[in-house]
């Protein structure tokens, strides 16, 4: 498997993998799924695209862009997404791995996650064994799929 730049003929592959994380509804705060026009669009509004690529099969991808503007323009965020079928598989270490490099080639100096639900222990392993550090906790900032609320919990980390 290899973490590479996205390309057009990716982004099918890509909404798919997006859309089955926004339907979920426990992870991402977008409730509006991708189509071919607003996926190509949103995926080349990013900084950066990587895909998880396993034998020429895209399993997963991660989008990265600043966090703010201005006087912290030097913050930038990311969102990571893997196929269902291929989670369990380390995919998603790999995409952060490559996501913290690429971010800093593109001159930012901190990358933040603003709304890591708390219930997603897998997710916030990983990052606090990437040398993540957790902000704090924002109760109820995450509305689930079901109408329950849950924590959010941001994190940071220098690049």
């Amino acid at each position: 498997m290899i973490i590479r730049a996205y390309r057009e003929t990716d982004v099918p592959d890509m909404i798919e993998i997006w859309n089955e994380v926004v339907k979920d509804g426990i992870a991402f705060p977008q409730e509006d799924c991708l189509d071919a026009t607003t996926g190509s669009a949103f995926f080349a509004a990013q900084s950066y695209c990587g895909v998880a690529d396993d034998d020429g099969t895209v399993v997963g991808l991660y989008i990265l862009h600043p966090n703010n503007v201005g006087r912290c323009g030097h913050i930038c965020n990311a969102s990571y997404a893997v196929r269902s079928d291929s989670r369990g598989k380390h995919v998603g270490e790999k995409l952060v791995t490559d996501c913290l490099l690429q971010g800093k080639l593109l001159g930012f100096r901190i990358l933040q996650f603003n709304a890591v639900v708390e219930s997603n222990v897998h997710a916030r392993h990983l990052y606090e064994r990437l040398g993540f550090r957790q902000l704090g906790t924002i109760p109820g900032g995450f509305r689930m799929k079901d109408g329950h609320y849950e924590n959010i919990c941001p994190y940071y980390r220098t690049l």
